[in-house]
């Protein structure tokens, strides 16, 4: 197994080159989960029950709680601004921010495979907002269960569920780890995005 101050600045290199801003180890511990966060993806988000990584078939706050005891270190990563494309209604955020959201996947995806070959065979990603990776996810085609799931993900190597839908307080714990992160109250504002893969 790579030592965590060999593996880190190589995570960073990765990050850096696909779209990420900045990356930062740090440890479980301050990735903190909360009840009241699914509760702003039941009620508020148009994408709710339309993705797989979304609630409900994203894993719990308990269920995160849980996970995150298993682990003492993670990278925290940072995409800063927004793509624009002036053609989607802002009000669309999933498909507003669609291009992203695809660089998020795909810099967790890079990076928890990186971890995983580098021995921490345990690395496990979460991205953020609504998954992107097909044009429809399966819900939204009437084609799953919505209790149950039972259709599986066209692309399970690469979906994670995104940190909000699981239950962690993504402000509470950018913040703890030294980021920067406001609400953002209009849509000319510079968004910043996080991502976090678990390590050991």
């Amino acid at each position: 197994m790579k030592e965590l101050n060999t593996l880190v600045p190589e995570l960073r290199e990765i990050a850096l080159a696909s779209g990420a801003n900045d990356l930062r180890l740090i440890s479980a511990g301050i990735v903190k989960t909360a009840a009241w966060v699914r509760l702003k993806c039941r009620y508020g988000c148009k994408a709710y029950g339309k993705h797989l990584s979304c609630p409900p078939y994203s894993p719990t706050p308990e269920e995160t709680g849980k996970v995150l005891d298993d682990y003492e270190h993670a990278v925290l990563f940072e995409f800063v601004g927004l793509p624009k494309e002036a053609s989607v209604d802002p009000r669309h955020i999933h498909h507003y921010l669609w291009d992203l959201i695809l660089m998020v996947h795909d810099v967790v995806f890079k990076l928890e495979r990186h971890a995983f070959l580098g021995g921490y065979y345990k690395a496990f990603g979460f991205g953020a907002y609504p998954c992107s990776l097909c044009e429809t996810c399966l819900p939204e085609e009437g084609d799953i269960d919505f209790h149950t799931g039972k259709r599986l993900c066209r692309h399970p190597d690469m979906m994670r569920p995104a940190m909000e839908a699981s239950g962690i307080d993504v402000y509470a714990t950018v913040r703890a780890a030294g980021f920067e992160l406001e609400v953002v109250t209009s849509f000319d504002e510079t968004i910043r995005t996080f991502g976090l893969v678990l390590l050991d």
